[in-house]
């Protein structure tokens, strides 16, 4: 029966398995139960987050930036793959890399917006183990933002210790940098963490590394900080506030009340009396990597997209 279900699951990874496909990997199990004692329904958060279809949603921006608010999109894209712990890439044989393969949840994070005659194209991706009471910390977070004048990268790799950060940047005032920052929750994972703990986040005073867009937009060093969470819940609706105690900021992440979590909104308040605001406009499930042809293109009216 073992070397059957063997069979079966290796078939299944070379049927699945492609250079953009979410599938191929082993299904990194969450503990039974939350901290409140509730049981995770495992064959539900595997049927949605295995069916080989990543999770897309569009939002509606409306971004402060230079003394403005600025119409813009967002789309989040929530997919699991299969990832090298070692080398922090997504694996390209998920079924030769053994205790090396780990099953992490992706999230892109496209943001675009215009500032007067051009416009900011901003990218961020983080890669969280799904079993992260195993892996507690997540693996890889990096940041590119294109705009006219240049653009910046930028990467924390997960060491044992802490995170190894590198940034490289077209502007002297940050120039090409690297640095070690001590370990910490990450703002960019927090909806992630939200997807995974059936919309819990840890609750009162944490060490929170603070976004790297924000890092960038406000010229603030990244590090770890002292922020406080809180939670207000309706019927259908979990509401996080997170407000940092030695910097102005504050966010709040609007979330669905019951699996599978979405995002539905959030806001980013950086003290300046703008406050930026995306909204939930549309949300599916496809294999967009598949989805490549010119006939595709009407997913994105599907979707909402602007074009």
């Amino acid at each position: 029966m073992f070397q059957l279900l063997k069979a079966f699951c290796l078939l299944h990874i070379c049927l699945l398995t492609s250079c953009e496909s979410n599938e191929g990997f082993t299904k990194d199990p969450i503990n039974s139960t939350d901290e409140n004692g509730v049981i995770f329904n495992q064959k539900q958060f595997d049927d949605y987050w295995y069916s080989g279809k990543a999770e897309l949603n569009s939002y509606a921006l409306k971004q402060s930036r230079y003394g403005d608010i600025r119409e813009g999109e967002v789309v989040l894209v929530f997919v699991t793959e299969p990832y090298s712990l070692s080398k922090q890439v997504k694996l390209d044989k998920p079924e030769d890399a053994g205790k090396d393969n780990v099953s992490v949840m992706k999230l892109n994070n496209i943001r675009k917006f215009k500032t007067g005659i051009y416009d900011y194209s901003i990218v961020t991706s983080s890669f969280t183990p799904v079993n992260f009471k195993k892996y507690p910390h997540t693996l890889k977070l990096n940041t590119s933002i294109q705009e006219w004048c240049g653009h910046t990268f930028t990467q924390l790799n997960l060491n044992e210790e802490n995170y190894q950060f590198k940034q490289f940047s077209y502007f002297e005032t940050d120039g090409d940098t690297e640095k070690n920052i001590p370990l910490a929750l990450l703002e960019e994972e927090l909806m992630t963490r939200i997807r995974l703990n059936q919309g819990q986040l840890p609750l009162g005073e944490i060490d929170l590394i603070f976004s790297t867009l924000y890092s960038r937009f406000a010229y603030k060093d990244l590090q770890a900080t002292k922020a406080k969470i809180s939670k207000t819940e309706s019927d259908t609706t979990l509401k996080y506030k997170v407000e940092y105690l030695d910097y102005d900021r504050a966010i709040t992440i609007d979330v669905e009340n019951e699996f599978p979590y979405r995002i539905l909104a959030w806001t980013e308040d950086n003290g300046d009396g703008l406050i930026t605001e995306a909204r939930l406009k549309k949300s599916m499930n496809e294999p967009y990597w598949e989805q490549k042809g010119l006939a595709d293109e009407a997913k994105r009216k599907e979707l909402q997209l602007l074009k």
